[in-house]
Formats: C-alpha cells, sequence, structure tokens
C-alpha cells in the first residue's frame, strides 16, 4: 500500500510515517496550536495531507479493519495500529525474521520439485526476508539458488560455476 500511496504523493506518504503537520503560532506563553481558520495556505495544503492518508487508509479497509482503527485522529496511529496489527511487533517480527533466515539457510530444493516451483519458492522466501529488512546482493542469491539445486542439475550447475559469471 505504501507504494500506491507514494504513487499519489510522497508528501501523503510522509504525514503516515512522520505524523500529520499541525500550524502552530506564538504567543505570550509560548507555542500555541492555530485554529484551522489562522491557517494559511500554505498551511492548509500541508495539513490536507493527513486528511488525505486518512481518506486513502479508511477507503482501502475491510468493516472490521475499519472499525479496528476509526477512533484514531491522525492517519500515522491508523498506520501504525495496523501495522502492528497485521505485522507484529518489533518482537514478533525480530522473531519473524530469525524464523526465515534459518529457513534460508537450509533451503533446499525439494525431490521431485519442478525448477518452477523451486524458483516460486526462492522468491516467495526471499521477499518476506526483504519485507523485514535483510539485503541481498544478487551474487549472494544467485550463489544459493546454485547450492540449493539437486544432483540432476549438478551438470548445469558446474557449467555455470566455471563461467564465474554469477551476476
Amino acid at each position: 500500500m505504501g507504494i500506491f500511496i507514494e504513487a499519489i504523493d510522497i508528501a501523503v506518504w510522509d504525514a503516515i510515517e512522520n505524523g500529520p503537520y499541525i500550524p502552530m503560532t506564538k504567543d505570550d506563553d509560548g507555542k500555541r496550536e492555530k485554529h484551522w481558520s489562522e491557517w494559511s495556505d500554505d498551511e492548509r495544503k500541508r495539513a490536507q495531507y493527513d486528511y488525505r492518508a486518512k481518506n486513502i487508509i479508511t477507503s482501502s479497509l475491510s468493516i472490521d479493519e475499519f472499525f479496528r482503527i476509526s477512533q484514531w485522529k491522525s492517519a500515522k496511529e491508523m498506520w501504525d495500529t495496523l501495522q502492528v496489527t497485521h505485522e507484529g511487533t518489533s518482537d514478533v517480527k525480530r522473531s519473524r525474521k530469525h524464523t526465515l533466515i534459518r529457513e534460508y539457510e537450509f533451503f533446499r530444493m525439494n525431490h521431485g520439485e519442478s525448477i518452477s516451483d523451486f524458483q516460486k519458492r526462492f522468491t516467495h522466501l526471499i521477499n518476506h526476508l526483504v519485507d523485514l529488512g535483510r539485503k541481498f546482493e544478487e551474487e549472494e542469491l544467485n550463489l544459493k539458488v546454485l547450492q540449493c539445486l539437486d544432483r540432476s542439475w549438478q551438470a548445469k550447475v558446474t557449467a555455470i560455476e566455471e563461467s564465474k559469471d554469477l551476476t
């Protein structure tokens, strides 16, 4: 969804990540939030990004998901709630990442598995790891694929390794 929102307007995504822009003014007591009638055109435009973000988020949800976040005032609060609900806390993410790393380390082609199914499984695993912040070099991934293929692929693996072009 982040890509979709960024494509609409990067400032809308910024409102989700960093919270709404709140126009402030200085008075004798320090800083205070401006009433919306005092906002300049630029302040109104910047504050509008949060409203647009809330509209996009709430319009994209099922009724159950909508009720889960409808009490929040900002798009950031809504997004954070959805993230924790669907992705878990940082501890859950860390645990999931460690589990996926172990799965990556022990990844092998299954007996009788087609190369297409093997590639789908591998790509699926890599995409999950990338989503959780793991970075891969192209050469590392190519080497991993070669190491994971079963014996029936050994001649092709040897030919590829001898060509020394794994990028």
